[in-house]
């Protein structure tokens, strides 16, 4: 069967215009790489989960990450927390902000989230899960996604009960990954558990969890009859991987590799500022330059260079046909001043300050 991943759906009244969704990744799913993500195929794309109690306290870090550029829509920008109001609150801003979506983290397994009562841990308490979902639905007109896992521990069936209570709660669209959050990213998803989630709520249900090329994608869809999937780190540094999902599954040279790691880095130093993006970074350049593009050695030297003008330039002398594409790339992106910046919030957060 094959499925066509362009095919507009519905979340509520957003129109999501195509069936592949970029994951909200920690430490990841920063500006650039959503506006990356959107360029190369993903019809949604979100932010990484953002702290209601940091938007509460107005922290300028957390703040920093509701900044929403012309080019990112549909938007979801992903919240976490446990307490109602907290969250009903953040709920406006992000509405504020600019966003399509309010996108609720139920799903995170990392032990700090889920201590708080956050996270994954909320699939063991289903009747404040659905206060949460209630109260953020009450705050903004915006329709309101949950993100899960299947439940806590090995095998849980969690999900299929808590599923249809958080969409009469006011949620509009569940994303389920269906491992355990003691699992954490080891084993398998196991897609049978989306199949029935998708026959009991009557709102899409969006598959996430082991979505690595457009079989696998196709495959999925076909067999759980969810409205979309959900890519994660197999686009970490491969946006090629989205492309390939949607039918072009050409190999990008080594000049356009670098093109659009240039860009990533510029722009990211451009959101988070030079110090924070100094160390942000080094993981993208394995992640960019593996899977044989580049030979190891050059990846360990680009994290060893001490400033960012040094990776540059050693990336450009390794393929100088990149600096073409990458001059290209930046007169092709928007304006920044096209972003959304809240006038409620100190500036300096959009500088890295």
């Amino acid at each position: 069967m094959n499925i066509d991943l362009k095919e507009t759906w519905l979340i509520g009244s957003v129109e999501i215009p195509g069936r592949l969704v970029l994951a909200p990744m920690a430490g990841v799913s920063v500006q650039a790489f959503r506006r990356q993500g959107r360029r190369y195929g993903a019809g949604l794309v979100c932010s990484e989960m953002v702290s209601v109690a940091g938007i509460q306290h107005r922290n300028e870090r957390t703040l920093g990450y509701l900044r929403v550029g012309s080019d990112e829509h549909p938007l979801a920008i992903q919240i976490f927390g446990s307490d109602p109001v907290a969250m009903a609150d953040a709920a406006r801003m992000v509405e504020a902000a600019g966003a399509d979506i309010v996108d609720m983290n139920f799903g995170c397994p990392v032990k700090k989230v889920t201590k708080t009562g956050a996270g994954a841990s909320l699939l063991d308490d289903p009747d404040h899960a659905c206060r949460l979902v209630a109260a953020v639905a009450g705050a903004t007109a915006l329709p309101v996604s949950v993100k899960m896992r299947r439940g806590v521990e090995n095998g849980s069936r969690t999900c299929l009960a808590v599923g249809p209570q958080l969409v009469e709660a006011g949620a509009a669209s569940l994303t389920l990954h269906p491992r355990s959050a003691k699992q954490m990213y080891t084993g398998t998803a196991d897609h049978s558990l989306t199949a029935e989630l998708v026959s009991l709520v009557d709102v899409p249900v969006i598959a996430s969890g082991d979505i690595t090329s457009r079989a696998r994608a196709q495959s999925v869809l076909a067999t759980t009859g969810a409205a979309a999937v959900m890519v994660g780190r197999a686009a970490q540094g491969n946006p090629w991987a989205l492309a390939e999902m949607m039918g072009d599954d050409r190999e990008p040279s080594r000049e356009e590799v670098v093109a659009e790691l240039l860009l990533f880095m510029r722009e990211t130093v451009r959101e988070l500022g030079v110090e924070r993006a100094s160390g942000f970074l080094k993981k993208f350049y394995g992640w960019y330059l593996g899977r044989g593009r580049f030979p190891r050695p050059f990846k360990q030297e680009l994290v060893m260079l001490p400033t960012l003008a040094e990776v540059e330039q050693t990336l450009l002398a390794a393929a100088p046909g990149a600096r073409f594409i990458f001059e290209r790339l930046l007169a092709e992106a928007p304006d920044p001043q096209d972003e959304v910046l809240l006038d409620s919030l100190p500036i300096s957060i959009y500088g890295g300050g």
